[in-house]
């Protein structure tokens, strides 16, 4: 499975690749595009589709959820932030530590987007007097601090792909000029282009609450359900891919 994503990102990334390459001498823009090609990394590819799911079907059966994405986006920006500060103070020491930790962390994205999906579709309905409860609850229901979350756990699934765009890539760039602590911030907005595009579709095609306006609650249900059994899909998937080897 994993060499079907992989396969998939050769392919899709190569123009970003070029672009990539005619702009190394405009950090900031570089760093933009080398963004986007992380979006289409195997290990970022589950993570925003899963994104996408949930606040495209929030966005199309009520109102934009722009907020709850802003805050999605801000914890992948302060996950990048942060680890291109340590780079900055520790320097390449902190690279061979941290790749102990990235694969296990990255086997969590999958269990996570199954229990989201599940939760979604109702098949899981959990009590406040149940703690596990309060982890998809968390994520579905508890909006802005739920997106900045689930921003801080999507982004901290690296892959050896990720990894060489971020730590070998980006950071001797960011590191070369005076304003490079802002690099890896414009990196994670890069790595959010596809959830920023899918909602503006929403907003420019006037989809924004038209089954609640229209249809009403059944229908809405029913999409939310569509919904989580894509994210369940999805989970099965990334699982798959990433405890199979």
């Amino acid at each position: 499975m994993y060499e079907f994503f992989s396969q998939m990102y050769n392919m899709l990334s190569q123009p970003f690749l070029n672009m990539f390459r005619s702009t190394e001498g405009m950090p900031m823009l570089a760093a933009f595009i080398l963004g986007i090609i992380g979006a289409l990394a195997p290990c970022q590819f589950t993570g925003n589709l899963g994104a996408i799911t949930i606040y495209g079907n929030r966005s199309v059966q009520t109102k934009l959820a722009w907020r709850e994405i802003l805050y999605f986006i801000l914890g992948k920006i302060v996950v990048f932030s942060g680890l291109g500060l340590l780079v900055w103070l520790l320097g390449s020491e902190v690279k061979s530590t941290l790749t102990v930790y990235f694969p296990w962390v990255r086997k969590m994205v999958g269990p996570m987007l199954i229990i989201i999906g599940l939760f979604m579709m109702g098949v899981l309905k959990f009590y406040k007097s149940f703690t596990l409860g309060k982890i998809p609850e968390t994520f579905i229901k508890k909006g802005n601090l739920g997106a900045f979350l689930m921003g801080i756990s999507f982004t901290l699934g690296f892959c050896p792909t990720m990894f060489v765009l971020f730590f070998i890539t980006l950071m001797p760039m960011a590191i070369s000029v005076s304003y490079g602590l802002f690099l890896p911030g414009i990196f994670a907005i890069g790595t959010s282009l596809p959830l920023i595009l899918f909602i503006f579709l929403i907003w420019y095609f006037k989809l924004n609450g038209k089954l609640m306006k229209k249809k009403g609650r059944k229908l809405g249900l029913l999409v939310q359900k569509i919904a989580g059994g894509i994210m369940l899909i999805l989970g099965i998937f990334d699982t798959l891919t990433y405890w199979g080897g």
